[in-house]
């Protein structure tokens, strides 16, 4: 027994929702609104030219400007300079903020896994009358981990660095879900995992959403092509004998969601289920022009 993989790709779509829009892109930028601001930062994949005048580009709240370094650089600000600012998501309320790393502590493309995460979680309640266990791993500001535990899930959510925790569980609060059954883990993802299938312990889903390189509370480094392998193996291992999902997502530029779901189908053997697999794309506010962001790849239980 083995799980099936999909024969054919997916494009998982993420058009504006109130709180965001993909407003025009071209010329290796992209123009964005999120909340009441507007943003202006670096896309090299958007070769075309932008459909708005100049002057709704001239016009933006914050610009990015990129370094030499990777994603690093600074944000140049038309009025004095924006701290956090409040955003949603259905029940997930969150707060944005200006990183040195050209995004805004959240990425919006993933809107796309959240609604199919909300979707699992709910279905899975209805069906089988109880409230599933997920483990996000890599966790960052928690939007995915509110999602669901807005969904009704018991979450734990795993990051290696204290400052992302601290943040996610401000947006906990924030969103009025401090009291839902949320567990907050300041730790190595690998560590954790690897004692949490020691102990036995198993979970009704697990996402996984890796960066490509990072380093743990005690400088352990992660490389996403070394050390996935073995996280992915360890992960199938923590899912429950009648567990629903796993879900794994990468930014990797070398990495694509037909190679990760070769991955999940060899960590996965001796499961049925289907294994879908793509990528996360933005969609123009106006228009279907689309950026291609990140992939993913994703085991069901079911279809």
């Amino acid at each position: 027994m083995h799980p099936t993989i999909a024969a054919s790709p997916l494009v998982m779509r993420t058009t504006g929702w109130a709180d965001y829009a993909l407003l025009d892109s071209g010329r290796g930028k992209k123009l964005e609104r999120y909340g009441r601001y507007t943003v202006v930062r670096p896309e090299p994949q958007c070769f075309w030219e932008p459909r708005l005048p100049a002057s709704a580009w001239d016009e933006a709240d914050a610009v990015f400007d990129p370094s030499d370094e990777d994603e690093a650089g600074r944000w140049r600000f038309r009025g004095k300079p924006i701290e956090k600012f409040d955003l949603a998501w259905g029940e997930a309320k969150f707060h944005g903020q200006f990183t040195p790393f050209r995004h805004l502590a959240f990425f919006p493309e993933q809107a796309a896994n959240w609604a199919w995460q909300d979707e699992r979680v709910r279905a899975f309640i209805k069906a089988r009358g109880r409230q599933p266990k997920i483990l996000n791993l890599f966790g960052y500001t928690g939007v995915a981990s509110l999602v669901c535990a807005a969904a009704g899930a018991h979450v734990t959510h795993v990051d290696a660095s204290k400052k992302s925790v601290g943040f996610a569980r401000e947006n906990a609060a924030f969103a009025g879900l401090a009291e839902k059954p949320i567990r907050w883990i300041v730790e190595d993802a690998r560590r954790f995992v690897a004692r949490e299938v020691r102990r036995g312990n198993v979970y009704d889903g697990v996402i996984l959403d890796p960066p490509k390189f990072g380093r743990g509370p005690d400088g352990e480094v992660w490389r996403l092509f070394e050390d996935l392998p073995a996280l992915a193996a360890d992960c199938a291992q923590l899912l429950a004998e009648d567990a629903d999902f796993l879900l794994m997502n990468a930014y990797a530029a070398r990495v694509s969601g037909a190679a990760m779901s070769g991955l999940l189908a060899q960590a996965l053997d001796g499961r049925a289920g289907v294994i879908d697999w793509g990528e996360l794309s933005l969609v123009e506010d106006r228009g279907d022009r689309q950026i291609g962001l990140s992939f993913f790849a994703r085991w069901s239980s079911e279809a």
